[in-house]
């Protein structure tokens, strides 16, 4: 049975098609009304931003300290741009001071039912998702920042001798696979976890091997974070964050020779989305020839900061311009007009990151 291109899309923010935002909260005893009163500051100004449709207040009806908040957003970039924004972590601190747990979740709109539902009430640009996605339960996430000049080498050791944190969760997670790469003094660590990414990131966070290891790690980062700090550390994993936005897979199970790389795009001011978007829909493109040697590519991006994970078969320069998201010179001088570094060396080499250490769980653990 031939696999369509579709369905080896297994996520994409670039399908225009309208998100849904669950914000879960279980808020400090006492600080209802703290949260209520910063919620109010805060929901005109969230209303302006460009491609946010509604938004929902909503308190548990059995336990007064659970809150929800739901959105809704025209499609997922204008959603990423807000969110990941350093004006929205600024806003958001009232409301994070009050939560002693917090779980976003998001979902794409594929149909709806009911009274005042296509009656013309929403902008012409917000789409439904037209078919369901496939895809084997992987949620993947990344988080990226930087280290001062010159600890490079230090980092490195770091965060490759640290144990591997036991992989099953719970019955519901297992932390898949973890990578790190580092590009000059760019850290960037993708994680793949099937079943819950934050209870999977919360079980990491608690062993006593990489707790020690980010305390080592503190020292050399360009910004400082206190991990005892509950709100200091709350904010440097947000800012830290660097989400999948494509994600594109062969049918065929892995095989021994596919080995994994990732590449760094910095953009110019202003064009991630538009660079991230283009390398996704080169993907697409390379995933419709069978020869292909890319087996599989993730996008993940925040502000102008892209990086391309991939998992290539045989030789990671024996297909240059299909392995670096690129096929012929009208794109790769697209490419170029997007990122901050152009040139054919830039588009090779310049982009390539160290691998510092790949972990992947037993496949019975």
């Amino acid at each position: 049975m031939t696999t369509t291109l579709s369905e080896r899309v297994s996520q994409s923010a670039f399908d225009g098609s309208m998100l849904r935002v669950v914000l879960l909260m279980d808020l400090h005893e006492g600080t209802q009304q703290q949260f209520f009163e910063a919620y109010e500051q805060l929901r005109h100004d969230i209303a302006s931003v460009p491609g946010h449709i509604s938004d929902q207040l909503c308190q548990s009806f059995e336990n007064p300290s659970q809150w929800l908040i739901t959105s809704e957003w025209e499609s997922a970039p204008q959603y990423l741009a807000w969110v990941n924004s350093e004006h929205h972590a600024e806003q958001v601190k009232p409301l994070g001071a009050c939560a002693r747990a917090m779980r976003p979740l998001k979902f794409t709109v594929l149909r709806e039912t009911g009274r005042g539902y296509g009656q013309g009430d929403r902008p012409a640009t917000a789409r439904l998702q037209q078919t369901p996605r496939l895809g084997a339960g992987i949620v993947r996430h990344a988080l990226t920042f930087t280290v001062k000049p010159g600890s490079e080498k230090e980092v490195a050791s770091i965060l490759s001798s640290y144990t591997s944190p036991e992989a099953r969760v719970d019955d519901h997670t297992r932390l898949c696979r973890t990578s790190l790469f580092m590009h000059g003094n760019r850290v960037v660590r993708t994680v793949e976890v099937q079943g819950d990414l934050m209870a999977a990131l919360r079980h990491v966070s608690e062993q006593p091997g990489v707790r020690a290891a980010e305390e080592a790690l503190n020292p050399h980062l360009e910004k400082d974070r206190n991990l005892n700090d509950p709100e200091s550390a709350r904010m440097f994993f947000m800012r830290a964050a660097l989400p999948a936005v494509h994600h594109i897979a062969a049918p065929e199970p892995e095989s021994a020779d596919v080995q994994r790389h990732a590449l760094f795009y910095p953009a110019k001011p202003g064009c991630g989305a538009a660079l991230a978007k283009f390398l996704a829909r080169q993907d697409e493109e390379a995933a419709r020839n069978p020869g292909s040697p890319v087996r599989s590519s993730s996008i993940f991006q925040r502000d102008d900061i892209v990086v391309r994970l991939v998992d290539v078969r045989g030789s990671f320069d024996a297909e240059p311009d299909t392995t670096f998201g690129v096929s012929g010179p009208r794109k790769a001088a697209v490419l170029d007009r997007l990122t901050a570094r152009a040139g054919r060396r830039v588009r090779t080499a310049g982009h390539t990151m160290n691998l510092i250490t790949d972990r992947r769980a037993p496949a019975d653990s």
